[in-house]
């Protein structure tokens, strides 16, 4: 029986069994087994949502884009559409930033967060991605929205050695646009031994919008050149006990040597033309990304009662931003942020009678997190900032009757932040004056508080299947940004405190036939705290912290009427408010560059005979017109009005034999003039951007 790994929650996360787009086959809710590290599980056994991306379905929207912000804004309903460029900014989940992680790994900085986290990894490596929505503390600092995590490929042949081999190319109807990208993935089994290997490369060619424009080359994907690459190997030391290692690097540069033509707003994009870079000194792009992890299981701890699972690891990661004159000499800044952690987690088995079960499990989380704003001449942006986090944790399960799952957990929370003596920049304000740069003392920032989460799901019948959770995470974000707009001499005096988000969540889920596949989910978080960016008169963007309410719904439905057509789509609404007046009164909506706007995916697969799959996906995203002007006829940041869009693609592949495959897939088939969400909320003329006109991708794949 196929099985597909879903990562789940130490502390009662769970997973819905989410459309499969990949197969003309339906799999069945019981053939899915959950896993983060820490608990295997029936979906059956799960109280929450979670939507999970297969490899299949990677694979056919590899075909389409290899971004992998595009993957996922075609795949997960309650995630907000990407910005076309190498930033993730706006695209966050429920109205929340998300932590994003690499089998476990933090990839987020939310010390000082880059919204460069989604796009690191390439997506030939993953072997699924899952995506936990609500606030969770599972992996610590970040996960205010939820959490995606990226599940790197394992080995699955007991050959000595097979691989897949794939190159392809991409092209506009402009000319001049050619794209490559190849691939190579070795595994195999030795004696006890098993390993995966892989190289990939892409070079993108120029991006231009559906009248053949050159699109911005601000944070533009053109011209880059993208590297990943990753080695795991485990050892099974016997039937109980089992070690693993791996090392994955990804690195992407732009050498885009394009000019800018400034735009106007709602009226004319801003485009590239001409030839340049401007001031900038440095390619814009991520130039490292390594992540080092060693895991070792034991099923058989303790008399057979208990497993135990421990994994450390190390990230350093760097991303380089284009050049701002926000401050006085202008510049380049960089995100600096090395990782070190370690997980340790214990699972006790209290009773396994015929229809009842209880288990218990314990550990604890460590994790220290460097990380540090510089620009490229070495001045520093934010202060160094090291923070050290100890958490442990304890969930009880109980199973019973088979229908009947009860789950709840603690985690307590203990982190501390050592803060570096800085100077502030001086920064230029909208009338031309400058701020002055101050000295500020750094110091030690310490933060602790217990959450917890509470998750119930009973399945009365196949087709009705009912969860409930109650989730809380903890989070220091945007820290940097806070401190780096200091007006005092002491971080003492500033607004540092946390975010704890409180996650409530209701649903329902089934099979109504052997065909039909459902899910419906309804939400609402809170927070004493928020995070929303508004802009201050030096320009720059501050922290808006004050009490926020983020809620929505969202579901989908999946259709296999036959073995050779499955079809079906899904919705998601979101909205916001904050009080930003001490009486309480909520009146004043979160901005558009956290509240996206409806979405509906649909999609249709159909293999009309067996060697050949074809496909069609769409994205709708409605209107989302919620601000007024001010006096002056402007909109501030996060609150332009965003236009409804359509955007049709189409994927289809060809199996030529067992070994050999050919897939042809076209990003924006019709090839429609549109604007990314982030062009119209950013009410900035220089940030008023066409997307992407139609890209067509040809890839051949050899399997041995």
């Amino acid at each position: 029986m196929k099985k597909v790994l879903i990562s789940a929650a130490c502390l009662g996360s769970a997973a819905v069994f989410s459309q499969v787009t990949d197969s003309l086959q339906t799999n069945s809710v019981d053939e899915v087994v959950m896993t983060a590290s820490r608990k295997k599980e029936n979906i059956k056994e799960v109280p929450s949502s979670i939507t999970i991306v297969g490899e299949k379905q990677i694979q056919s929207q590899l075909t389409v884009n290899s971004d992998i912000t595009s993957i996922l804004q075609y795949t997960v309903p309650s995630l907000g559409t990407n910005s076309g460029q190498t930033s993730n900014s706006g695209q966050t989940l429920r109205g929340r930033q998300v932590l994003v992680l690499i089998d476990g790994i933090p990839q987020s900085t939310p010390l000082r967060n880059g919204a460069r986290d989604i796009r690191s990894i390439d997506p030939s490596v993953i072997e699924r991605i899952e995506v936990i929505k609500g606030a969770s503390s599972i992996y610590g600092n970040g996960a205010d929205g939820g959490i995606i995590n990226y599940i790197t490929r394992k080995s699955k042949s007991d050959k000595n050695i097979s691989g897949l081999s794939q190159i392809g190319f991409t092209a506009q109807p402009y000319g001049g646009t050619l794209g490559v990208r190849a691939s190579q993935l070795l595994s195999g089994k030795v004696i006890k031994f098993d390993y995966v290997f892989s190289l990939a490369y892409e070079r993108t060619g120029y991006m231009k919008d559906a009248d053949g424009v050159s699109l911005s080359p601000t944070y533009s994907t053109a011209k880059m050149d993208n590297y990943n690459g990753m080695l795991k190997v485990g050892y099974t030391i016997n039937k109980d006990q089992r070690v693993e290692a791996s090392y994955i690097g990804y690195a992407s540069k732009s050498d885009l040597n394009l000019g800018m033509v400034i735009g106007k707003y709602g009226i004319k994009p801003t485009v590239g033309e001409g030839v340049g870079k401007g001031l900038e000194t440095t390619p814009q792009g991520t130039p490292r990304n390594h992540n080092f992890r060693i895991n070792y299981d034991n099923q058989n701890l303790f008399w057979g009662t208990t497993s135990l699972n421990f994994n450390a690891y190390m990230q350093d990661f760097r991303t380089v931003y284009g050049y701002s004159d926000t401050f006085f000499g202008g510049g380049q800044s960089n995100v600096i942020s090395k990782k070190y952690g370690a997980r340790i987690n214990f699972d006790t088995r209290l009773w396994n009678a015929q229809n009842s079960q209880g288990e218990i499990m314990y550990g604890m989380d460590l994790l220290n997190d460097q990380t540090v704003q510089k620009l490229e001449d070495g001045r520093y942006w934010t202060p160094d900032m090291n923070m050290t986090n100890l958490a442990p944790f304890v969930l009880v399960k109980i199973d019973l009757l088979k229908k009947l799952t009860i789950k709840g957990g603690l985690r307590y929370e203990n982190m501390s932040v050592k803060v570096g003596d800085f100077n502030t920049l001086s920064s230029v304000k909208l009338d031309g004056t400058f701020t002055k740069s101050i000295f500020v003392t750094g110091g030690k920032l310490k933060y602790n508080a217990l959450v917890a989460n509470l998750g119930v799901r009973y399945n009365i019948e196949p087709f009705i299947n009912l969860f409930g959770s109650f989730s809380q995470s903890y989070s220091i974000n945007e820290l940097g940004r806070i401190l780096r707009t200091s007006t005092q001499g002491t971080i003492q005096n500033l607004e540092t405190k946390p975010i704890i988000v409180n996650n409530y969540e209701l649903g329902a889920t089934g099979q109504i036939s052997k065909w039909i596949n459902y899910e419906i989910t309804s939400y609402v978080s809170t927070s004493k705290l928020g995070a929303s960016f508004v802009q201050s008169a030096d320009r720059s963007l501050t922290i808006q912290r004050s009490p926020e309410i983020v809620y929505g719904v969202e579901g989908f439905l999946h259709f296999t009427p036959a073995k050779w057509i499955n079809f079906g789509g899904s919705y998601s609404w979101i909205e916001g408010i904050t009080s930003i007046k001490d009486d309480g009164d909520y009146s004043a909506k979160i901005n558009n560059s956290r509240i996206s706007a409806p979405k509906v995916l649909a999609y249709v697969q159909a293999r009309p005979i067996p060697a050949l799959s074809i496909g069609l996906d769409m994205l709708h995203a409605f209107e989302q017109d919620r601000f007024q002007p001010n006096a002056a006829g402007v909109l501030g940041y996060g609150e332009g009005n965003v236009p409804e869009y359509t955007i049709f693609n189409f994927k289809s592949s060809y199996e030529v034999n067992k070994n050999w495959r050919v897939s042809v897939g076209v990003e924006n088939v019709f090839n429609k003039i549109y604007q990314p969400a982030i062009a119209w909320w950013s009410s900035r003329d220089s940030e008023f951007v066409n997307a992407p006109g139609a890209r067509g991708t040809l890839m051949l794949e050899y399997k041995f």
